[in-house]
């Protein structure tokens, strides 16, 4: 391998990041522009934003930073059976075919209202960092085919870490749909960690055409639509958070492929975790517990995948809406699914619905899990699921898992 061009762009990279600023804004209410100093800060965070060069920082100080609403015609449907469907669509925030670091002075105190459906519009750029920015005041689009969301990521590669998104709500009566949490759309490559998206009016986190991402250690609570939704060709890895309140939990729809682990779904009004199209999930060491309806449910006769390892306990709190009463519902085929060592345990109807009872087979166990503590799944030392999970699956120091959040090499002691 030659090493001169590895020497030279490394180089370049040095270079680059020597010469980015730190421009710094400030909402001072004073009617200035400013120059982007800490002396002379900019007052509007757009006009921060256009002014800014690849690589820069943009501080920006404890305030509320109010968008104006952009009308534009989206050529593109995210969620379109015909991808070329073109929307009426507004955003607040543009980031556009630039390299940014975006960081709040403070947690909580740095807040973006956004006044439109796109909040914060990622477009074309090759890296953008957001942290310790809340994302609020969205207004829904008429448009019903808008992927409205509070930040809308397109082909851009984009980390989004320690944000809360929040009350993203204003729709009219007449459209069903309304503000997700964050939205990956086409060719978006994105890292959302630590988040709290909490109280939006849909999806909490959806993922469209070739979208990927890392979605992890993130409170995902309350909202119209799915947690987790992953759809069309999209592709996730999703671990360690806690998603309630919703329609439904974590999804794989279309022709998605996702890994989800360790995860905490609950008090969903439907279903915890679906497969169903062509979806491929393999979903290990979560917990699905009191969901309105099922617990975890295949969907299609086309979908693939694992379910193992899993405590999927106390579910059907409501009357049936989009599937049975039980731990595992299977409205497709048992051949493409692998479904072994999970604690399927008093569900309202039952255990599994149209499949067989699978208990004290293929190491799936019916037993109370004996949680500890019951907002964190933490088992009792005395329970049966210590050290009784699927062989194939080790902890970090290598012994069998655990049945639960508490197993497997994503969890957190």
């Amino acid at each position: 391998m030659n090493a001169k061009p590895i020497f030279l762009a490394l180089i370049l990279t040095i270079c680059q990041m020597g010469s980015a600023d730190i421009i710094h804004i400030d909402d001072l209410g004073d009617s200035q522009i400013g120059a982007g100093s800490f002396t002379a800060p900019y007052r509007d965070l757009q006009t921060a934003v256009d002014s800014a060069r690849d690589y820069d920082t943009l501080f920006v100080h404890v305030g509320n930073y109010i968008a104006r609403n952009h009308q534009f015609i989206d050529t593109l449907c995210g969620n379109c059976e015909n991808h070329k469907t073109e929307v009426k669509a507004s955003y607040g925030f543009l980031i556009q075919g630039k390299s940014l670091v975006i960081a709040g002075a403070k947690p909580d105190s740095v807040i973006l209202l956004t006044n439109s459906g796109y909040g914060v519009f990622i477009d074309n750029c090759e890296f953008i960092q957001m942290q310790n920015i809340v994302v609020t005041g969205g207004v829904r689009d008429f448009d019903g085919n808008a992927t409205d969301a509070a930040i809308v990521v397109r082909n851009s590669r984009a980390e989004i870490d320690n944000c809360v998104i929040r009350d993203n709500t204003n729709r009219p009566d007449s459209i069903v749909v309304g503000i997700g949490g964050i939205m990956g759309r086409e060719g978006a490559e994105m890292t959302i960690t630590n988040n709290r998206i909490e109280n939006n009016s849909w999806d909490g986190i959806a993922l469209y055409r070739g979208a990927t991402a890392t979605i992890a250690d993130n409170i995902i609570n309350g909202g119209r639509g799915a947690g987790i939704g992953i759809t069309w060709d999209a592709n996730a890895v999703i671990y360690r958070n806690k998603v309630s309140n919703f329609w439904k939990g974590i999804g794989a729809f279309g022709d998605s492929r996702v890994i989800c682990t360790n995860n905490a779904i609950f008090d969903n009004l439907g279903w915890g975790i679906i497969v169903t199209g062509t979806a491929y999930m393999d979903a290990s060491n979560n917990v699905i517990h009191h969901n309105g309806n099922c617990g975890m449910a295949i969907w299609s006769e086309e979908c693939t995948g694992r379910f193992s390892n899993n405590i999927i306990a106390e579910n059907g709190w409501r009357d049936q809406w989009v599937c049975p009463c039980v731990g595992i519902w299977n409205c497709g085929s048992l051949f493409n699914f692998d479904i072994s060592y999970n604690d399927v345990w008093n569900n309202k109807a039952g255990q599994y619905g149209e499949m067989p009872d699978m208990t004290d087979r293929n190491g799936n166990i019916s037993r109370d899990p004996l949680f500890i503590d019951s907002s964190a799944y933490i088992l009792n030392a005395n329970s049966l699921l210590i050290n009784a999970g699927n062989p194939l699956i080790t902890d970090l120091d290598g012994s069998r898992s655990d049945i639960g959040l508490g197993g497997g090499p994503r969890a957190r002691k």
